[in-house]
């Protein structure tokens, strides 16, 4: 099993999405409890961190993509995601279905 950091820029909702990590580790959420999390959330200024501010842009062509179904930004990196043949490994998509 691989491990996970989550990153998130530098918020006034820190203390929040720690506590949220706490229980998404021990009492779990909706899709089960997370086990592989190497550490506990980093929070960055994305004022001082360009890779921050990429992550940024990522996210925000995803949320783009799946919410709104624009693909002017995802277009860009939609060939980008680690594959293997024709499975993707980079980008993983979790459907929740309500059956």
């Amino acid at each position: 099993m691989q491990k996970g950091i989550i990153i998130f820029d530098k918020s006034t909702y820190e203390t929040t999405i720690q506590n949220l990590a706490t229980d998404f580790r021990t009492i779990g959420h909706s899709w089960g409890v997370i086990k592989s999390m190497a550490e506990v959330p980093l929070f960055l200024d994305s004022k001082a961190s360009r890779l921050i501010q990429l992550a940024d842009i990522i996210a925000y062509a995803i949320f783009k993509h799946y919410e709104q179904g624009d693909d002017e930004l995802y277009s860009i990196i939609a060939n980008r995601w680690d594959k293997e043949g024709s499975e993707n490994h980079g980008l993983c998509e979790r459907i929740k279905s309500n059956l």
